[in-house]
């Protein structure tokens, strides 16, 4: 029998260090602030908006919103990405995904500065990831090697397989796995014998948004399942993980709720200092 993995306990040990690094930079006279902006109707996004205000203010963070309605031109939220880009006191932008359908999300994202891309997404900023040079990762891949690195620290040379090649985490997830020595494959919904592939996996890593799609016979005996599915079924959270039986076979699970989950938020914090403290230096 394997072990649920703590997550809470492991941000809750992060997070001190990081108020320690805050603190240093405040006795600079660098107080970080991430600017948030939504234009969108999704209350998950909501959600996610008020956990990452939340963090700031338990952090001693600075943070602040611009909220949109459908009326929202493109040029409007340009001009005010421009004006954030040049405001020397904010030291992240946050474009809350997705936007409405009116809006070129591509064109709005690459319009945020590299310098202050706190969720890594600038075509600059991923590219450095695939280079194995950039300090500004995906906050989900980024949380995910968080975990990691508290139950297997040394990666180099074991199988790691990540199922999903979204921008958003599958994609990020492989070039980190890479960087780090460990050999990858990558899976998706035009994989065949998806099984064949899971089950060689030392370390599994499921972002697909499909319900309970591995199962206790598709994951090798010993392996790290990292489940970032979020899924609702008859009213209750699930992942993409059968938790409940993968458990008996792998060595450790993350749970859903309370897994990959907080560590995203978290890692956009810890991005956010990443970038006060580079520009800070400038």
């Amino acid at each position: 029998m394997g072990e649920i993995i703590n997550v809470k306990e492991i941000v809750s040990r992060k997070k001190e260090n990081l108020k320690l690094e805050i603190e240093e930079l405040k006795s600079k006279g660098i107080i970080p602030k991430l600017v948030v902006i939504l234009a969108n109707n999704e209350d998950a996004s909501r959600v996610y908006v008020s956990k990452k205000r939340k963090l700031c203010k338990e952090l001693g963070i600075l943070e602040e919103e611009y909220i949109f309605d459908e009326t929202v031109k493109e040029q409007e939220i340009e001009d005010l990405l421009e004006k954030l880009n040049n405001d020397i006191l904010v030291h992240g932008i946050l474009v809350q995904l997705p936007l409405f359908k009116h809006l070129d999300s591509k064109k709005i994202l690459e319009t945020i500065s590299p310098k202050k891309d706190v969720d890594g997404f600038h075509p600059v900023n991923i590219g450095k990831l695939m280079q194995g040079t950039g300090s500004i990762v995906p906050c989900t891949p980024k949380g995910i090697m968080t975990i990691l690195n508290e139950v297997q620290p040394n990666i180099e040379g074991k199988e790691a397989v990540v199922v999903g090649r979204s921008l958003i985490v599958g994609r990020p997830m492989s070039a980190l796995f890479l960087n780090k020595g460990a050999t990858v494959t990558t899976c998706h919904s035009k994989t065949k014998n998806l099984k064949d592939h899971t089950s060689k996996a030392d370390i599994l890593v499921v972002a697909t948004g499909v319900a309970h799609l591995i199962t206790e016979d598709m994951v090798k005996e010993g392996s790290i399942v990292i489940d970032v599915g979020i899924n609702r079924l008859d009213g209750k959270l699930i992942g993409d993980v059968d938790t409940e039986n993968v458990v008996k076979r792998a060595k450790y699970v993350t749970p859903v709720p309370g897994g990959v989950g907080l560590t995203t938020v978290y890692t956009l914090m810890e991005n956010l200092v990443e970038l006060a403290k580079s520009l800070a230096l400038k």
